[in-house]
């Protein structure tokens, strides 16, 4: 242990939130600290699903130690009033109150000396607090409601958005190799999802280019192998294809008619790179005879998170949807978080190419593809805290460029906005990279 883990350990109770003295750290015999799919790697590098994070990664979570594993809580809850109509009212746009959230729990247990067990689970009440029809988001399609497509709203994710289990072998500290399996999980498919990413816990809004980049993150039947070398991980998943139905409280039908693989680099502890290429069968109900191509690359770079609290953390994704026929969608997104002992600052450009169908808009516009652009802003402070819980209060907006010929119907760039205030866990001030003795 060099001596800058040295003076990490000598800090950490002055710095650890309350709510850790019940992780009890003084215990030489408590369970190791690791990340969920190896035993030498850090806990930070935890994306979702199998996905790598920087090893930098903040971790906004509440964990407990068993007498042979460790529980880790996340989660968070935003009550909001979301407009997207702050400059004009059109026939695309609306406004409501509502409460995005989702909550996980994810358990750890060592078998042997080398074997490590993972259990997990992901709920979200998105169908009750954001309504069956989802909320208000203009460009924002994918999914239906009542038959119809959605369209100009974000879909709510279903009640059980993720139940999975995994097993990995540590061949040596260098060599890994693991098997997942979810009904429903994530397939080895693009960067961290959104609801994972550090942006998550600042914008509550889902990308517009969620169903170019990570829309399989809830998939009903899914099972990766893979296997870690050193810096790089490579892993193959077989999966459902087809997107969550509307029912959102139900375990959809299993199938395994898709497949992907991904390449994820790590080359030091400030970033995670990976491309990704899937295969994916009939995943809207609306259109069952068109199958995808995906390709993803990413890009995350983080900042060591200081003792006060202080990082900086950014995403670069890409994403294509390729419909065959010379028929790809392109999309780029570009996030980034300062956050400051109390305050957050934190923005999103979005760039994705949606056709005139995707925008129910095929009678006028025929298959015609629309490029659209969209900058969000925001800043939110902590308020106070209850326990292990903070309580934030933020706002932002975001001005939408949409091309010419949608103006009629959006305005010439129509302004979204929102103030809410969220509930999450603390940041984990402390970050264990290391088993005991390594």
């Amino acid at each position: 242990m060099d001596s800058m883990d040295m003076s990490h350990m000598h800090h950490m109770h002055d710095t650890m939130p309350m709510h850790d003295s019940m992780m009890n750290m003084d215990k030489m015999d408590m369970p190791a600290i690791t990340h969920s799919f190896s035993l030498s790697l850090p806990m930070n590098r935890n994306g979702s699903g199998t996905s790598w994070s920087p090893d930098n990664n903040p971790m906004y979570m509440l964990m407990t130690h068993t007498k042979k594993g460790m529980w880790m809580f996340h989660g968070s809850i935003y009550v909001r009033y979301n407009t997207q109509q702050l400059t004009k009212k059109t026939t695309r746009s609306d406004a409501q109150f509502d409460a995005p959230n989702w909550f996980m729990a994810m358990y750890n247990r060592k078998v042997g000396n080398n074997g490590l067990f993972n259990f997990s689970a992901m709920l979200s009440l998105d169908p009750l607090t954001v309504t069956e029809h989802g909320y208000p988001l203009l460009f924002q399609s994918g999914e239906t409601y009542k038959g119809e497509p959605l369209v100009d709203r974000q879909h709510p994710h279903d009640l059980f958005s993720g139940l999975t289990i995994a097993y990995t072998q540590r061949l040596n500290n260098k060599v890994d190799v693991f098997g997942y399996f979810g009904y429903p999980g994530e397939p080895a498919i693009s960067a961290p999802t959104f609801m994972h990413r550090i942006i998550a816990l600042n914008d509550p809004d889902a990308p517009l280019g969620h169903h170019w980049q990570d829309a399989t993150h809830i998939t009903f039947g899914v099972a990766t192998l893979g296997a870690r070398v050193g810096k790089f991980k490579l892993e193959v998943s077989d999966f459902n294809g087809s997107e969550p139905d509307e029912n959102r409280y139900d375990f959809d039908k299993m199938k395994f008619n898709s497949y992907s693989w991904r390449l994820s680099f790590n080359p030091s502890k400030a970033w995670a790179l990976q491309f990704s290429q899937a295969y994916i069968k009939s995943p809207e109900a609306l259109h069952p005879e068109e199958n995808i191509w995906r390709y993803t690359a990413s890009a995350m770079y983080a900042t060591p998170v200081s003792m006060n609290g202080k990082y900086f953390i950014s995403t670069f994704v890409w994403g294509m949807n390729d419909l065959g026929k010379n028929d790809r969608e392109h999309s780029v997104l570009l996030e980034g978080v300062q956050q400051l002992p109390k305050q957050a600052i934190y923005g999103r450009y979005e760039f994705v190419q949606k056709s005139a169908e995707e925008l129910v808009l095929e009678d006028e516009y025929g298959d015609k593809l629309f490029n659209i652009h969209k900058l969000t802003l925001g800043t939110n402070r902590q308020l106070f805290d209850i326990g292990p819980i903070q309580f934030l209060g933020g706002i932002q907006a975001s001005i939408n460029v949409p091309p010419n010929t949608l103006q009629n119907l959006y305005g010439k760039a129509p302004v979204s906005g929102q103030v809410y205030v969220q509930f999450r866990p603390h940041l984990m001030l402390h970050q264990t990279h290391k088993m005991p003795g390594m």
